[in-house]
């Protein structure tokens, strides 16, 4: 072992390019969409450092164009799911006592590779199974899961940093255990990053992971493990299976080694996983740590002082940048009064000029939505809006899954606060505005607060100071990331830790320090330097 403390490299957010007409990324990002378009992938499981392929398979296709084939993936089952926490156990115990500078190492490497040679490759993947355009797939997809990486890299450092103080002739320590078991990673489809996170996170500090991804984002989960594999992880750390809910759910939560739930999804989902976990609560070694980030129904609220054309970029931008399908998208607004007329005028002029298609047209703001469910489940929502009385649709209402699972981006306003669409989680491209009379200002944020279950994020956009500080206050818990002046959605790690409160999840704020603590077990060490050898104290003796 080396005597040395080492220092990792500083972290930073990677710079996001921006793929201009005749630009090297531009040209390299279209041969990489032409490449895997023309390749059909037979994906296989990832399990102990074995690529494992099943009899079942399923075909995986563009959300944007149902009709092209990206290949198979080989569907797992209940004997998947077993060996897999088997290969993670069996690999924790070397993972745990490599020196953390050589797990930090690999995560490092996989930041880069994933920058550097594999940039284009991870792009185009989450651009064709996801259905993101370009831009949308660089934040996402590179730079979001680089700075994952090295930020959490960063933190595990200033963590093992954290030592207590100690006193004469004592030496006082503390070890930051993983915890014992496994972890579950659960996954989502709308973000690579929360995918590649969520199993490397805990995996970082010393852990085991057992991930289980969503299956309309299989296709680039599978290269994050290739990544992986080529940064050194070693086999058995991270096992990646695809196999239904219910199957792994029943194995995993059943487990006596079965330590942590990390999760992204729904919160009818998260909540049933909780309530199953505290079923089997004392079949476990370990009370498990549950982190779970849910569902959200973020808000904007202009007030009358607010730049009517910044409200309207904000609206445009943060509802229907990737079809509305993030947990941070603006699904509510409350315009003042007396700029709505302006608000709605450049709003409607934004989304004109909104082109729908294909994510390989690089001139398309709005792509698919992610499979025929939630086209579906969106329609209906605005199939019943035309039909009320208390909503009027004023821009898009259309929608056709022909082709691909395509939805244009829909504004409603609504004369009702509580209407459906303004209180329920829809994940798709539906904004729903109220427009409040000037002077119930702060009635309307008492309205923004008790509206919703959720708590994820917000926006509230305004000129007057005074006003600003008022919403901060009166806002403080609907939203556990809240923007002033800008649009609810586009946290950036090591800048603003994302995470909410109440429906929308436990706020454990993935890229801060506060997510990989509760990955750790810190065992606390007292070493008395010059032991005592008499038994008898002080004040024992004669007077």
């Amino acid at each position: 072992m080396p005597d040395a403390i080492f220092t990792i490299p500083p972290p930073y957010n990677e710079p996001i390019l921006n793929y201009a007409p005749g630009s090297p990324e531009k040209l390299s990002l279209k041969t990489a969409l032409a490449d895997a378009k023309a390749t059909q992938k037979d994906i296989p499981m990832y399990i102990g450092g074995k690529h494992v392929f099943s009899d079942e398979k399923v075909s995986m296709h563009p959300p944007h164009e149902r009709a092209h084939t990206l290949g198979v993936y080989s569907k797992g089952n209940a004997t998947h799911v077993s060996a897999a926490i088997e290969a993670a156990l069996a690999a924790k115990p070397k993972w745990e006592a490599m020196a953390w500078e050589e797990r930090a190492a690999i995560f490092l490497r996989a930041a880069d590779l994933l920058t550097g040679p594999y940039r284009a490759r991870m792009s185009a993947a989450t651009m064709l199974c996801q259905s993101k355009n370009a831009y949308q797939a660089e934040i996402d997809c590179i730079c979001e899961l680089a700075d994952f990486w090295r930020y959490n890299v960063h933190f595990m450092q200033e963590i093992y940093k954290q030592q207590p103080v100690s006193s004469r002739n004592t030496w006082n320590r503390t070890d930051w255990r993983p915890l014992e078991g496994f972890i579950f990673a659960l996954t989502p489809f709308n973000f690579t990053a929360i995918a590649g996170n969520l199993p490397t996170a805990p995996a970082m500090l010393g852990n085991v992971a057992v991930w289980k991804p969503a299956e309309s984002q299989i296709y680039s989960a599978a290269l994050i493990m290739d990544i992986l594999e080529e940064a050194g992880l070693p086999a058995g750390v991270i096992n990646l299976v695809y196999v239904d809910g219910p199957t792994v759910g029943d194995i995993v939560l059943k487990h006596p080694e079965f330590a942590g739930l990390h999760f992204t999804g729904s919160t009818g989902v998260f909540q049933k996983l909780w309530g199953t976990i505290g079923n089997n609560i004392a079949n476990y070694k370990s009370y498990p740590r549950i982190v779970g980030e849910t569902g959200g129904k973020d808000f904007v609220v202009a007030h009358s002082t607010a730049d009517p054309k910044m409200v309207a970029v904000a609206l445009g931008r943060g509802a229907f940048e990737y079809q509305g399908q993030k947990c941070s998208a603006a699904s509510r607004a409350y315009i003042s009064k007396s700029i709505w007329p302006e608000v709605e005028r450049y709003l409607l002029a934004d989304l004109k000029e909104m082109k729908m298609g294909s994510t390989e047209d690089f001139t398309n703001f709005i792509n698919a939505v992610i499979d025929e469910r939630a086209f579906n489940k969106i329609s209906a929502y605005i199939d019943a809006a035309k039909q009320s009385d208390k909503v009027s649709i004023i821009a898009g209402g259309g929608y056709d899954k022909s082709k691909g699972y395509f939805i244009e981006p829909t504004v409603l306003v609504t004369n009702d606060p509580t209407y459906t669409t303004m209180c329920e989680e829809i994940f798709g491209p539906v904004l729903t505005i109220y427009v409040y009379d000037d002077q119930d200002f702060e009635a309307t944020l008492d309205l923004v607060d008790r509206t919703s279950p959720y708590a994820l994020t917000g926006a509230f956009i305004a000129r007057d100071r005074e006003v600003i500080a008022m919403a901060n206050d009166r806002l403080r818990h609907s939203a556990g990331n809240y923007y002033i002046n800008d649009k609810p959605t586009g946290a950036v790690v090591g800048q603003q830790p994302f995470g909410g409160g109440r429906a929308s999840g436990t706020n454990d704020k993935a890229g801060s320090m506060i997510n990989l603590y509760r990955w750790l077990s810190p065992r606390t060490m007292k070493e008395n330097l010059v032991p005592p050898t008499d038994f008898k104290y002080p004040f024992l003796g004669a007077e």
